[in-house]
């Protein structure tokens, strides 16, 4: 009997713990709990406690000794999860690192070919998966055209499609508008009606899938620090559990104060602007905003809308198809008004940018070095470096990471490093795209608190976002994107 026909999987980790080959502290360690077949699990935890690996770990894909080093066992069905690799399918934290095959409906149908499955066949899969997610697009579109959160949803169709015995999912709602998120949770909640498997989602919007799941497990350090019926986990660990990270349903993070003056003047403005990735192809147009001293503006809107796209463009990454972006003079000093026509120098300290995927714009080897390049490229001097990276460090909860390799961190973790990155050049103007992704409560908390003051300083923020709790607690300007018609 083949992978994708053999039912739900057990899940078993016997005082399971990894660790990444070039770091101190273990990613997970003295882990231990037995999933039966069929089970619908919400794994949690703060940001940094392993959840990520552990998925990794159940998929299989973690790598050998020269990787890292792991302790204990990790079962599927008796067996080592790496000799089963079949039996999972793992939808990352990044879509982008899934993305394989240049068109849609090949990639959608790679882990189907892989496991097997008759070509008739695979294509049902395609089409039912691509459905079942909300993906309406064509077969043909090149993959390298879809949003973020397009790419989210392809990811999710792909595993979908394989009907493993066990689904992971890491965070598979983070980038996607609130629409999304359902349509995803009930794409996953069809999917195991209709193909039984187990199910394990790490995922910080816990109150989106306690309708699904029958059982919470939450990692901490020491390995599980509770394990039971979501109402039971939550309801007697819930003040405990939120003082540790985790988020809580009715038991909000503290929120910053509000603003202590009036905006300013607008720093960035747009006027009539139409934007694009492709050439020819534009994504949002009719677009008129200011970008204001002292004030947070917003970008809300569906998947797809151009809401990355125009953040770039506001930038000064990426040309405008039509209209105008002007830095006003303040901003400017002396450079041309337009910020496409910026160098790199004039931009450092003018518009810092912290792209959606934060592995996109990670530079050094180590968290240290990641936070001095911008410094390096002005040529401030070694003290004046130091001292603005050991102060990121503290305020972003870094610390403790600083000679690690970014590639070993958490989604939550890396973000903050490239927040932390783009504010080491301390520019006027902060764009950044989903800047609360991956986050447990208390570094949510932190992270807004540190935008809040930089907006009471005088900086004009650009958030991009999903999260409907950002724009409140800033106290922003919100301008929803629509997109064009296509």
């Amino acid at each position: 009997m083949s992978a994708f026909e053999a039912g739900p999987a057990a899940v078993e980790a016997r005082g399971w713990g990894w660790r990444h080959a070039s770091r101190h502290a273990w990613a997970v360690r003295d882990a231990s709990f037995r999933i039966e077949p069929g089970e619908r699990v919400l794994l949690l935890g703060a940001s940094g406690s392993g959840k990520s690996t552990m998925l990794h770990g159940l998929a299989g894909v973690l790598g050998g000794a020269e990787e890292g080093e792991s302790e204990g066992a990790l079962l599927l069905d008796g067996m080592p999860a790496a000799q089963v690799r079949g039996r999972a399918g793992l939808v990352l934290q990044d879509p982008d690192a899934q993305v394989i095959l240049a068109r849609v409906g090949d990639d959608v149908a790679f882990g189907c070919e892989n496991l097997g499955v008759p070509r008739d066949e695979i294509w049902r899969r395609v089409g039912d998966a691509l459905d079942a997610v909300g993906l309406d697009v064509p077969l043909d579109r090149p993959t390298k055209a879809l949003s973020g959160g397009q790419k989210q949803r392809l990811a999710l169709a792909g595993a979908l499609a394989m009907r493993p015995g066990l689904v992971l999912l890491d965070e598979p709602t983070a980038n996607l508008d609130p629409v999304g998120v359902a349509d995803v949770r009930d794409a996953v909640g069809r999917m195991l009606q209709a193909h039984d498997a187990t199910l394990v989602v790490v995922e910080h919007r816990v109150d989106v899938w306690l309708p699904l799941v029958t059982r919470v497990i939450v990692l901490g350090e020491g390995g599980v620090i509770a394990d039971g019926v979501p109402a039971e986990v939550l309801g007697g660990n819930g003040p405990a559990l939120a003082a540790a990270g985790v988020w809580v349903p009715g038991i909000p993070p503290a929120l910053p104060p509000a603003p202590i003056r009036a905006s300013g003047a607008p720093l960035v403005s747009a006027r009539g602007l139409s934007v694009q990735r492709v050439k020819g192809e534009p994504v949002a147009a009719g677009i008129d905003l200011d970008v204001r001293e002292g004030a947070v503006l917003a970008i809300t809107g569906r998947n797809g809308a151009g809401k990355s796209t125009l953040g770039l463009t506001l930038a000064g990454l990426i040309p405008a198809a039509a209209g105008d972006v002007v830095a006003a003079p303040e901003l400017a000093a002396g450079a041309s008004p337009t910020p496409i026509r910026w160098s790199s120098r004039d931009l450092l300290t003018r518009i810092g940018t912290v792209f959606q995927d934060p592995e996109h714009q990670l530079l050094a080897s180590t968290v240290r070095a990641e936070l001095e390049v911008g410094p390096r490229a002005l040529g401030l001097s070694p003290a004046e470096t130091s001292e603005r990276v050991d102060d990121l460090l503290v305020r972003l909860r870094l610390d403790r990471l600083a000679e690690a390799n970014p590639y070993t961190l958490s989604g939550g973790e890396k973000r903050r490093l490239t927040v932390a990155a783009s504010l080491a050049t301390r520019p006027r103007v902060l764009v950044l795209d989903e800047p609360t992704f991956g986050q447990d409560a208390r570094t949510w908390a932190e992270l807004v608190a540190l935008l809040a003051g930089l907006r009471d300083e005088g900086s004009a923020i650009v958030t991009i976002t999903h999260d409907p709790e950002v724009a409140p607690a800033l106290h922003a300007e919100q301008y929803e994107l629509t997109g064009v018609t296509r």
